[in-house]
Order: C-alpha cells, then structure tokens, then sequence
C-alpha cells in the first residue's frame, strides 16, 4: 500500500500552550488526532497518554497478531475495527489512571480521531473512529465531504432539529462535548470502515482547524496545493488569520495505490 502524509499543528493566537497532539506512525499505516481538555496542563498530559499508548498497542499487535487484547472483541466489527477500538479503549484507561493518580490532573481528557489504513481480500479501507469533535474528512474527485459526526451538543441539536445550520454558526456552547477519552470508564467509540480508491486524500483535523475555517474554503486549499505540506501550512494559516482561537491540528494522508 502507497500512502503519502502530512501533519502540521499550531498553538494558535489566543493560547499560550499546545494541548493538542498528533501520531503519524505509518510504519503501521495509523494516524491520528487528539485535543487535549483540561486546566493547568493536563490537556497536554492526556492527549500525550494517548499518543505513547496507542502506539505502543499498535507496536505490541503489528509484531503479535495472537497477543493478548486488554478488553472483549466485538463479533460484528472486523479485525482492524477491532483492534482500533481497542487501541482507543485502553488510552481512555490510562487517562483515567493517570488523573487518579495526580489530583492537578483530574478530569483531563482529550478527543480523538484515528484512521487506520489496510488491505483486506485486494480491497483497501481506511478505518477511521472517532470520540469528540475532531473531524475526519475525505477529499475524492474535487469534493470535499466529512466522514464523521461530532459527537457534540450543537451536533444533537442540529439532528433533533432544535437548531438550524444557520444557528449552529454561532451556537454558543459550540465547544460541550458529548464524548471524550479520560473521563468515564467505559467509553463510547464510532468506527466505520471506508473503500478507497488511488487519489483519495483523507483529512484528520481538531476543532481548532474547523471551528475557524469552513468546509469549501478547507475544499479550495486542498484542491489549488497538492503538495501535502504546503496544504498543510495554509489550512493552520488560515485558521489563525480567522481568527485562531484554539490550538489547531491537521494530518493529510493520500492513498496512492496498492
């Protein structure tokens, strides 16, 4: 599998610190966002926590297929959906170990958004799972669409139809999130599986990029710069001349064939 990638992250324009955190290992075609939650630092903690345990559980499962999973399997889902839930379900435990152990640290979090690509029966697919508000995007054929769905309050509201998507422009607790690692034992992660054909880019971003820049100025950038870095650079770019109010994160991987 030929996949190409690019990552940038920025602390922003009103922030002192960077909690957000990113994993590019494609030694095992994984990526990743977290944005990290929490005060005196602890965002940055968590959203380490996750970075270092989910590679080491990708590192543990690449070199051992038959190694022990800290949680059940789930009979419905395939192998790399799997193993990519698991991977989240163990970060959301040691967050939670973590801020039990130090008090300054307690109630840190931080969302993720992880895509992780493979070939199965001369297919190849991307899984991508989701908690939170970071976003996964696909770009295929000029047309730039999400592929997930926050799981935030202003998101409920807009599916219930308690708000419209003009209101939702300028909803005032945009940032309540309804799910988050770190901060109930048990934790709700949406996986899905997604083909993929040669040219297709996918976008991981937090909150920081797409709260500040809109889904056809994000199409645009990506369309006129296909050198992954440079889009990379004008997307954060952008959000800080809009205004940059949260740290922003971005990783763009292209899949170039088998």
């Amino acid at each position: 599998m030929r996949i190409v990638h690019a990552a940038r992250t920025d602390v922003g324009m009103k922030r002192d610190n960077n909690e957000d955190d990113h994993l590019l290992y494609p030694e095992q075609a994984l990526f990743a966002v977290f944005d990290g939650m929490g005060g005196h630092a602890a965002g940055e903690v968590a959203s380490g926590i996750a970075v270092q345990e989910m590679r080491e559980f990708f590192e543990l499962t690449g070199r051992d297929r038959d190694a022990t999973w800290p949680f059940k399997e789930d009979r419905e889902k395939s192998y790399d959906e799997n193993r990519l839930v698991t991977a989240i379900k163990l970060v959301n435990q040691r967050i939670l170990d973590a801020s039990e152990a130090d008090a300054s640290k307690k109630n840190m979090g931080t969302t993720c958004v992880c895509a992780h690509f493979v070939e199965r029966a001369g297919a190849a697919k991307a899984v991508v799972a989701h908690a939170g508000d970071s976003r996964a995007y696909q770009l295929r054929e000029g047309r730039l669409r999400r592929i997930t769905i926050d799981h935030s309050l202003v998101e409920e509201y807009l599916r219930q139809g308690k708000i419209t998507e003009e209101e939702a422009r300028t909803f005032p607790q945009k940032n309540i999130i309804l799910r988050a690692l770190g901060q109930q034992p048990q934790v709700d992660v949406e996986v899905h599986e997604h083909e993929l054909r040669p040219g297709d880019l996918l976008m991981l971003c937090s909150d920081g990029l797409s709260g500040m820049v809109n889904d056809a100025a994000m199409e645009t950038i990506l369309l006129r710069s296909p050198d992954l870095a440079d889009a990379a650079r004008k997307l954060l770019d952008t959000a800080n001349a809009n205004g940059g109010i949260d740290n922003s994160t971005v990783i763009l991987i292209r899949y170039e064939g088998a």
